[in-house]
């Protein structure tokens, strides 16, 4: 491959065209092993971004992919409707909480964000309350990479801090907080109290706190923002992009507190990687109470959006969830993630070690480095992409033992070749 030209040419995500990060040229993907133009293979530690859930080239989502393409690949929704999309409403329909009756396919997380956004901004003003147009949500949080997206992601330690000016202002409060089973929401309810009149929603990730900073915190803190949520007549918006799909060893995250939100967001492993696609849901209420203005037409259309390749292989992935042993995966994942990355707790360069389902944290007191890092685990046979303070696990549900355990060790070794750097508290 030319790399001299993707450097030169080619931005990678979160990169500069300036100094660029290192890349490494994939020719081809099995199972949970990524091999390289070099020939040398990786353990998948990624899920490319958490998305791909079962791994990659599954025979049955080739099959989904290639049997849709010789009928349509692509079709326009505007005005037309079609087998797969129908299919994968019913299921998310089905497989979410029965308020959730509706659905709006999307290209991408971050649209997916929007339209919530879109819809309960739109909802309020339709309830003759066009001062509720702003938006409470918690420090710590990502929801993606689009304006309104990342008006609602953390303001201060965020990604897109230096768009700080030309960002709509929202209200924060701080990063959800727990002492065991009791969370601390006096600071989100004073937010309330004081701006409800201004607020049309609030939106979070649910028990997990993804691209921000990988925080987790307690159920009990989502019941009391859906006790205040009903108060302040407040919609609620769960970003469940990263935690659906089993993540956190419940199918959705939002199941583990036993609330439903207003609207839901969904994405990642809704395809189980294969093709982008996105899925906005809400309820009856917000779709009808959205009707008082321009007829409840929403203003949003994607030219992609329910591509039938890509509903297509959302309904296998979703299938061939379902049909596995999910949850007894998952679990193992979590027990052996608890063994084998709590002992790096005690490295002085660590400062916490988390873990939950299938997603194992490793926090350190210093920034990685980026130019070099990715390139100690590539060369450990391992493919982990560190960011900020942060080594983190989410592999495939199919991952074996074996293979866990070398992307774990790999982590620890990296760590102690480092150590030898003061931390910087």
């Amino acid at each position: 491959m030319d790399l001299e030209f993707d450097q030169k040419h080619i931005w990678h995500p979160y990169t500069s065209m300036v100094q660029p990060t290192p890349v490494f040229p994939v020719v081809s993907a099995e199972g949970v092993s990524i091999t390289l133009e070099d020939g040398r293979k990786l353990v998948d530690g990624m899920s490319s971004w958490w998305a791909a859930i079962h791994g990659y080239n599954h025979p049955r989502l080739n099959r989904a992919i290639r049997e849709q393409s010789q009928k349509m690949a692509h079709i326009m929704f505007g005005g037309f409707t079609h087998q797969p999309a129908i299919t994968l409403a019913q299921k998310l329909v089905e497989l979410t909480a029965e308020p959730l009756q509706h659905v709006f396919f999307a290209d991408s997380g971050s649209v997916a964000v929007e339209v919530a956004i879109k819809m309960a901004v739109q909802y309020q003003i339709a309830q003759g309350k066009a001062n509720k147009h702003k938006l409470l949500t918690v420090a710590g949080g990502y929801h993606g990479d689009t304006f309104a997206a990342m008006a609602v992601c953390d303001p201060i330690n965020g990604m897109h801090s230096h768009f700080r000016q030309v960002l709509a202002q929202h209200y924060f409060a701080p990063k959800p907080e727990c002492n065991g089973d009791k969370a601390d929401t006096r600071e989100i309810q004073r937010l309330i109290e004081q701006h409800h009149q201004q607020i049309a929603a609030l939106i979070i990730e649910p028990l997990v706190q993804g691209a921000g900073g990988m925080h987790f915190y307690c159920p009990q803190y989502l019941q009391q923002l859906r006790q205040l949520c009903d108060q302040y007549q407040i919609l609620l918006i769960f970003d469940e992009i990263a935690t659906g799909f089993g993540r956190t060893g419940s199918l959705f995250a939002y199941q583990q507190a036993e609330v439903v939100p207003d609207i839901l967001c969904l994405g990642k492993a809704l395809t189980g990687g294969y093709m982008t696609l996105a899925a906005t849901l809400t309820t009856s209420k917000v779709t009808q109470g959205m009707a008082a203005l321009a007829g409840g037409v929403l203003m949003h259309g994607p030219t992609f959006m329910a591509n039938p390749l890509a509903c297509a292989v959302a309904n296998a992935s979703i299938e061939l969830l379902l049909s596995s042993p999910w949850q007894k995966r998952v679990q193992q994942i979590e027990k052996q993630l608890q063994q084998e990355l709590m002992p790096c707790s005690v490295e002085p360069l660590v400062k916490d070690v988390r873990i939950k389902g299938a997603i194992g944290v490793v926090e350190l007191h210093q920034q990685v480095d980026m130019h070099t890092m990715p390139e100690k685990f590539v060369n450990l046979g391992v493919w982990i992409r560190p960011f900020g303070r942060l080594i983190y696990l989410m592999p495939p549900y199919i991952i074996q033992p074996a293979e866990l355990s070398k992307l774990t060790s790999a982590i620890a070794q990296v760590i102690k070749e480092i150590n030898t750097t003061k931390p910087d508290r």
